[in-house]
């Protein structure tokens, strides 16, 4: 192992939180242009472009900073303050609002609101990662299991059940890429970087020129329900037996896509790098900010034109941008990283060590965050 490994190691790789601010941009643009696709071809593009890939790469990345070592009692105690607590904080807050603006009396923490799922997947994904280790072959096990839930349509969204498993390669595949050193190896490549990003480009390229060229008929079949991972083959529509192949292919399509975008960002430390450790602040927070446009009416119909499809997008970017401010995430900090030492046991953590105070410096998404 080279020195520049070694020391890559050791200090923060930048790429990491420039692709988690890449990812959580997209998963907002994403939500924000949705009710535009009913009546504008170019905002399904877009969204279609986007919904190929960014959850994917979002488990990738959840993946890649997990451990798949028997869980601590500090590592368990993490996965309730940092998985279990925000999920029933920002469930109960939204079962509030829907109450509020819509009258729905509804109150079910086993269907997630919007993106609450993606936490409840975390957490099945740290339980489940090591027993998949523990198995031969673990990467064909997950797509396996994501292939054949769809056959399943007694497996439904329930916990966010469906779409856990539907996803879960792209987790391990995370885990997998670590234990293969491929991001070391990028880091310090210095030769052929501007060939690979080529490469990077192309592929991007060519998935934009699919969805400008077939945008009609991708419409007529529903693309974007296969994206989400959370209805079975027989639900979206699809009865043939090969339905589990078309799975497949997007899989493999969200690899190719995931990789491109991590090979296109920046390597090195960008003026938003620093946003990047608020992913999860960003994650469940921009839903509240994109609800009340969203439910407006204001999108859709004559305002469907590519201003305002432009306009969705830039604004989409600012509120990624504002939600990672400091302000933001010291307002918002108790609903998103609550530490109510009350619920606990004083235990003493690994090490004879007492168990850390105030707020996380990881997050879910394996953030270390400057304090």
């Amino acid at each position: 192992m080279t020195d520049a490994v070694k020391s890559s190691r050791k200090r923060r790789v930048p790429v990491w939180d420039n692709a988690r601010f890449a990812a959580v941009t997209l998963v907002v643009v994403g939500h924000g242009i949705q009710r535009l696709t009913g009546d504008s071809d170019a905002a399904l593009g877009v969204y279609l472009f986007i919904y190929a890939f960014h959850m994917p790469a979002f488990a990738i990345i959840s993946g890649y900073f997990s451990k798949a070592s028997p869980p601590s009692s500090r590592q368990m105690k993490k996965v309730l303050t940092d998985i279990v607590l925000p999920y029933v904080i920002m469930e109960t807050i939204w079962s509030a609002v829907q109450f509020l603006v819509e009258g729905s009396t509804s109150l079910n923490p086993t269907t997630p609101h919007w993106t609450l799922w993606f936490l409840l997947a975390l957490g099945l994904f740290r339980l489940l990662l090591p027993y998949l280790v523990l198995l031969r072959w673990p990467l064909v096990w997950c797509v396996a299991f994501s292939i054949g839930v769809g056959y399943l349509s007694n497996i439904d969204n329930t916990f966010s059940l469906s779409r856990t498993i539907g996803i879960l390669p792209f987790f391990f595949l995370g885990w997998q890429v670590r234990q293969w050193k491929l991001v070391d190896r990028w880091h310090v490549l210095d030769r052929n970087v501007v060939l690979v990003r080529t490469v990077a480009v192309a592929v991007f390229a060519a998935w934009i020129a699919v969805l400008f060229l077939f945008i009609g008929p991708l419409r007529s079949m529903n693309l974007k329900n296969w994206f989400f991972y959370d209805d079975s083959y027989n639900d979206i529509g699809e009865t043939a037996w090969w339905a589990g192949l078309v799975r497949l292919g997007f899989i493999l399509l969200a690899v190719l896509l995931s990789a491109a975008m991590f090979v296109l960002v920046p390597r090195g430390k960008t003026w938003f790098t620093g946003f990047g450790q608020a992913t999860m602040y960003i994650y469940l927070l921009h839903s509240f900010v994109l609800y009340p446009i969203r439910q407006s009416g204001v999108l859709g119909d004559d305002h469907s034109s590519i201003v305002w499809l432009l306009s969705m997008i830039l604004a989409c970017i600012a509120i990624s941008i504002a939600l990672a401010s400091p302000l933001v995430r010291r307002v918002f900090r108790p609903l998103i990283e609550p530490k109510p030492q009350w619920l606990f046991l004083k235990l003493e953590g690994e090490g004879g060590r007492p168990p850390e105070r105030g707020a996380s410096r990881v997050d879910p998404t394996g953030s270390r965050r400057d304090r």
